[in-house]
């Protein structure tokens, strides 16, 4: 296992760190699935047995079940070994205290007294000005005094301008975001990783395999990555892009098999900054093309088409079609779409109007798209 200094911490991280959130299940006897808290404690401890020093779980994953099974799987002498993150759901906080509340709670979940590092968990603009006008900066002082937590960072899902936004605004020990070689101009994006980079906030990665989905790439990207002379696999591949950048202190991987386990340990025994060279990034680049030139619809998410008169969703039905088509993941339109019929934003509410096509700077052809859709996706 490779090893890195944690920032300005002082503490020594592995680069591979274990996310708790894509646990193996069972179906208990209600019917519904439950972490299969077995395999689970197997796996999470031969992985510490092997080097992996960095676990994190959150309030919400696995339905408010991780945390528990984290605690479970830290007994022994295990949670001595090891650098535990959770999460604070920022989405139940209404007044300060209740920061208080569910740090009291997680950690009751866990049995622990102390986390290494607590996140603000998935902030955007809009949920760290809510954290803002409740002055997370004062819980976050006074859990660490109080010795609740050591080190305080935050979890990412927005924009650039609203991650460096959220970088300048506190002395975070780190930040988590989302990076992958097909991702690396969205969200945070390779010029936010560099910025906090010149701030002194070390990076953990999540999503480097992008859920998955990089890890099972359409053939013609498997033709890609077989003809290339280094030989590796669609996983190697992504984390070794992410594992690239002296920034990244950890990436994190969900896993839910010890093939997957056994898998990452022998790929991340390699995994150093600055191993890929000119070559490898020309490579992944032309890769990324690849991927995206599947893409079905330009549309580029500048909302103009919003709202729509009737609640039609269009950007959003468009990325599910596109993302679809892109990962070569059918199902993954069906489960999307029929979240947005839930929401009564699909395209079956078009009535034709044409306001939406007459603002479109791509001159979209969007209501004959949305009805192809709205027809592919519910027989998806």
């Amino acid at each position: 296992m490779q090893y890195v200094p944690f920032g300005k911490t002082g503490l020594q991280v592995s680069r591979l760190g274990f996310g708790m959130m894509r646990l193996p299940v069972v179906k208990a006897e209600d019917g519904k699935e439950r972490i299969d808290r077995g395999e689970t404690i197997r796996m999470l401890r031969h992985a510490i047995d092997r080097g992996v020093n960095y676990v994190d779980t959150a309030y919400g994953y696995h339905h408010k079940e991780s945390e528990v099974v984290t605690g479970l799987a830290l007994k022994d002498g295990y949670r001595e070994r090891v650098l535990l993150t959770s999460k604070l759901p920022q989405w139940l906080v209404e007044r300060q205290s209740d920061m208080d509340r569910l740090l009291d709670e997680q950690l009751r979940k866990l049995d622990v007294s102390t986390l290494d590092f607590y996140l603000l968990h998935a902030l955007n603009g809009e949920a760290f000005d809510k954290l803002k006008r409740l002055n997370y900066p004062a819980f976050l002082e006074r859990a660490k005094q109080d010795g609740r937590i050591r080190h305080a960072g935050f979890s990412f899902h927005d924009d650039k301008a609203a991650f460096l936004r959220i970088v300048d605004d506190y002395d975070w020990a780190m930040a988590q975001i989302q990076f992958n070689y097909l991702d690396d101009e969205n969200q945070a994006t390779l010029e936010g990783l560099l910025y906090a980079q010149e701030k002194g906030i070390p990076v953990v990665v999540m999503e480097p395999l992008r859920g998955g989905a990089l890890a099972e790439p359409p053939e013609e990207i498997r033709a890609m990555m077989r003809e290339n002379g280094r030989g590796w696999s669609p996983v190697e591949w992504a984390f070794r892009y992410a594992g690239d950048f002296g920034n990244v202190a950890t990436i994190l991987s969900g896993m839910t098999t010890m093939g997957q386990v056994e898998d990452n340990l022998r790929v991340f025994e390699r995994i150093v900054p600055g191993s890929l060279d000119a070559a490898d990034h020309a490579f992944l680049k032309s890769v990324k093309q690849a991927y995206l030139s599947r893409v079905k619809i330009g549309c580029t998410a500048c909302n103009y088409c919003q709202p729509c008169p009737q609640g039609v969703q269009i950007p959003r039905i468009f990325e599910a079609y596109n993302e679809a088509y892109m990962l070569s993941r059918p199902r993954s339109l069906a489960w999307e779409y029929a979240n947005i019929i839930r929401e009564q934003g699909d395209g079956s509410l078009c009535v034709a109007c044409g306001q939406c096509e007459s603002v479109c700077p791509q001159q979209l052809p969007i209501i004959d798209s949305l009805r192809l859709i709205d027809l592919e996706a519910r027989k998806a």
